[in-house]
């Protein structure tokens, strides 16, 4: 593969970038969420093994990746697969309290999500506390002036942003903060998301922060991440593969 790729790293082009600093927080699930959590996991392995016994693992696609859809959902608030569920989520806290921290001291943070539903709780939550926000997603038209309003207006502190939708092509300086609310398969789409901030133009240290809820689908997440980008770093940044 060497002959077909030319490969610059951030680092060789824009050497004067001040430092990024990344921190997973790791989130608890509140006992109801837990408890749902562990069920529908149950539930979503008897149903998979079943399936798959009847018909083959090949055509078992489609459930397997509806389990997994619903159990990513359910870490980060059941209120995404159950309408009715009406006690809280542990991350979703956790994301609220750190939110407020970070503006009260006069930050602006990039929050990305890869489910519009999860940023649609944050943002009735932020109307309800009278928090000025942007949003940004797939069904967003007016992309320059959401982006504008929210890089010129020091008033405007948190820029929502689905990360199919704001990923690429975008520059957001004035913020130094970055949350990743859930992880996403290709840790390339993360490393995407922080560069929206982490890039030419940028004068203030960039702090990432990736949220993960504990003893669920999302750190099994995680540990595949770091197995695809060791992969990517063997064969695409060493000289000798």
């Amino acid at each position: 593969i060497k002959p077909f790729i030319l490969r610059r790293t951030k680092e060789m082009v824009a050497r004067d970038l001040p430092p990024v600093t990344e921190q997973t927080v790791f989130c608890d699930m509140t006992e109801e969420q837990n408890k749902l959590y562990e069920e529908e996991k149950s539930s979503v392995r008897k149903s998979i093994f079943k399936r798959i016994e009847t018909t083959g693992l090949e055509k078992s696609a489609i459930i397997v990746l509806q389990g997994l859809m619903k159990l990513r959902q359910l870490s980060n608030h059941p209120v995404m697969a159950y309408e009715e569920y009406k006690s809280g989520s542990g991350k979703f806290e956790t994301v609220l309290q750190d939110m407020e921290s970070v503006i009260s001291e006069g930050h602006k943070i990039l929050v990305f999500s890869s489910f519009v539903k999860h940023l649609a709780l944050y943002s009735a939550e932020l109307q309800r506390k009278r928090i000025r926000f942007s949003m940004l997603t797939g069904a967003s038209t007016n992309r320059e002036k959401i982006v504008s309003t929210f890089q010129d207006d020091p008033e405007n502190k948190i820029f929502l942003i689905f990360l199919k939708a704001g990923g690429v092509g975008l520059n957001l300086t004035a913020a130094d903060y970055v949350f990743i609310l859930d992880p996403w398969w290709n840790p390339a789409s993360e490393m995407q998301a922080m560069s929206r901030a982490h890039r030419i133009g940028q004068d203030k240290n960039v702090f990432m922060y990736k949220y993960i809820t504990t003893n669920s689908i999302e750190e099994k997440i995680t540990r595949l991440q770091e197995r695809k980008s060791k992969l990517a770093d063997t064969f695409i940044t060493s000289n000798n593969p």
